[in-house]
C-alpha cells in the first residue's frame, strides 16, 4: 500500500561532485562501514515522502519502505527499509549530482547501510572505470522489445 504523506525539509546526499573525482580511487571512497565522509556532501533539501507498507496477503523482505524523493530531481534521495518486527534495518542513499554538460541529474554512487549487520554495499561508482556513464547513447522503441533484449542475452 502507497502513501504519500506529504512535503518536509531533510538533509540529503546532493552536489556530490567530490565523490565523483576521477581521479579517486575506489580505496579511497570506502572505508570499514561507510563511505569516507569527506568526499560527501549533503544539503538541506524540500522532499516527498512516500511510505510503501506491504498488504497482509503478500510476502517481501522489507514490511515497509519510505522513500525521500527530491523535488528538484524527481529522484530517490535516502530510503528507509523496516524489517517484520517494524525496525528500521537498512538505509539507503543516493549520492547526486547534476551532469552539467548533458544537463541529466544523476548519481556519483549509492548505498545501502545494514544497520543490524554493520555491512554496507556500494554500487554506480565509476571513479576507476574507462569513460563512466555516456547520456549521448541513442535508442529507438525497437531496441527494447523482448526479441531485442533476447538478442542481447548471452549463454
Amino acid at each position: 500500500d502507497w502513501n504519500l504523506v506529504g512535503k518536509q525539509e531533510l538533509y540529503i546526499p546532493y552536489n556530490n561532485f567530490k565523490l565523483a573525482d576521477r581521479e579517486l580511487k575506489y580505496k579511497e571512497i570506502l572505508q570499514p562501514g561507510h563511505i569516507n565522509p569527506e568526499l560527501t556532501r549533503y544539503e538541506l533539501h524540500r522532499v516527498w515522502k512516500v511510505e510503501a507498507t506491504l498488504k497482509d496477503s503478500a510476502r517481501h523482505i522489507y514490511a515497509k519502505r519510505t522513500f525521500y524523493i527530491d523535488e528538484d530531481t524527481w529522484q530517490i534521495a535516502v530510503v528507509d527499509h523496516y524489517d517484520g518486527r517494524g525496525e528500521l534495518w537498512r538505509v539507503g542513499e543516493a549520492y547526486h549530482l547534476q551532469y552539467r554538460d548533458v544537463n541529466v541529474p544523476w548519481i556519483a554512487a549509492e548505498a545501502l547501510y545494514d544497520l543490524q549487520s554493520g555491512r554496507y554495499l556500494v554500487g554506480s561508482l565509476t571513479n576507476e572505470e574507462g569513460i563512466g556513464f555516456d547520456f549521448t547513447q541513442r535508442f529507438k522503441y525497437k531496441d527494447f522489445t523482448p526479441q531485442a533484449i533476447r538478442r542481447l542475452g548471452k549463454r
